[in-house]
């Protein structure tokens, strides 16, 4: 295993991370164990998980993957073992069965508090926000509509201040933003460049891959200059960059086939970027799995790559990545299909 260190920290992580968002609704609870059980022994420390999980987001299945995980630590005693991250929802109809209230003071401390006792742990090693509570383009819009003005007044002050007091208390030690933008990067970490007493965002964890690299747009540039590094979640796209669902293929298990509403990576564009990628990693002796999470591993604005997996065979495989150096030829070939197809699922 590689490993890198969290911005503005001496914790050193794996550059790869284990996902488990489908722990709860595509794998049981055995299946999770099993998962993280091998993912420590290949040198993976670091967990990303949250309280929306598993997905799609359900009621009665609320934050049933953090127990999971709590169950885990308990039984194993690995706690000590893991750099633990997780995150708190934000606003949202799909997820008003969680909270209405945002990100006000209550409601960050009682997700903290909530996601601490499911976890059964009494600290949180990277606390993040999961999506901004204001309107903007995030979750597969492409462009900001700048008529969707919704009210949103700016808290990220009163935000910093609670996250800053969880982390005087013990219960939180880092803090990141996920589904962030430039601008909304630059507020929060503005906002701690001038009131040096708040907590400074160390990671955002936002959309990466083959087939989305909307982050090298602008993001990337903030994620250099400002050293926060991006914690890349779906860097398959949702499993589409394995390769499992060209020709039309719909394998049972697989996640579009199951969620049919999360296409966001399988449009017509999509598939024929696919295509073009496979053809590429095949031409090289490698499945188009390895190099599409080969490339994600070697972007320099990336602290650690997350991973998720179903099977053992595809979390084998996903690991084993880590191994995978791309020539320069088949970085260029890379960069020829992203010219002539550029990002085709925001």
């Amino acid at each position: 295993m590689k490993y890198t260190r969290l911005p503005h920290t001496d914790i050193k992580v794996s550059k790869i991370c284990l996902g488990t968002m489908t722990w709860g609704r595509q794998n049981t609870e055995v299946e999770g164990h099993e998962q993280m059980d091998y993912a420590l022994e290949q040198g993976i420390n670091f967990f990303d998980t949250a309280e929306l999980y598993p997905v799609p987001a359900k009621k009665e299945l609320y934050a049933v993957t953090e127990e999971f995980i709590g169950n885990w630590f308990k039984k194993t005693g690995n706690r000590e073992k893991v750099v633990l991250a997780s995150k708190i929802a934000g606003r949202g109809d799909y997820t008003k069965f969680i909270r209405t209230t945002g990100f006000s003071k209550e409601s960050i401390i009682k997700a903290v508090e909530g996601s601490l006792e499911r976890l059964q742990t009494d600290y949180i090693d990277l606390y993040q926000l999961h999506w901004p509570e204001r309107n903007t383009n995030y979750f597969g819009q492409r462009g900001y509509n700048a008529h969707a003005l919704d009210g949103w007044e700016d808290n990220i002050h009163q935000i910093l201040e609670t996250l800053r007091d969880l982390i005087s208390e013990g219960k939180i030690r880092h803090v990141g933003i996920s589904n962030e933008t430039p601008w909304g990067a630059m507020r929060f970490l503005e906002e701690s460049k001038v009131h040096r007493s708040l907590p400074r965002m160390l990671t955002i964890q936002n959309p990466y891959n083959l087939l989305n690299r909307l982050f090298e747009v602008g993001l990337s540039e903030v994620s250099m200059r400002e050293n926060i590094g991006l914690l890349p979640y779906s860097p398959l796209g949702f499993g589409v960059l394995s390769g499992k669902y060209l020709g039309g293929n719909k394998p049972r298990k697989g996640r579009v086939t199951l969620f049919p509403n999360y296409n966001r990576y399988s449009g017509d564009t999509s598939n024929l970027a696919t295509e073009k990628y496979n053809q590429l990693a095949i031409d090289n002796g490698l499945s188009l799995a390895q190099m599409a999470l080969a490339f994600v591993n070697s972007r320099p604005f990336v602290t650690s790559n997350i991973i998720g997996a179903t099977t053992m065979e595809q979390l084998k495989e996903n690991i084993g990545s880590i191994d995978v150096e791309l020539s320069d030829e088949i970085l260029k070939g890379i960069e020829d299909i992203h010219n002539e197809i550029p990002n085709p699922a925001p």
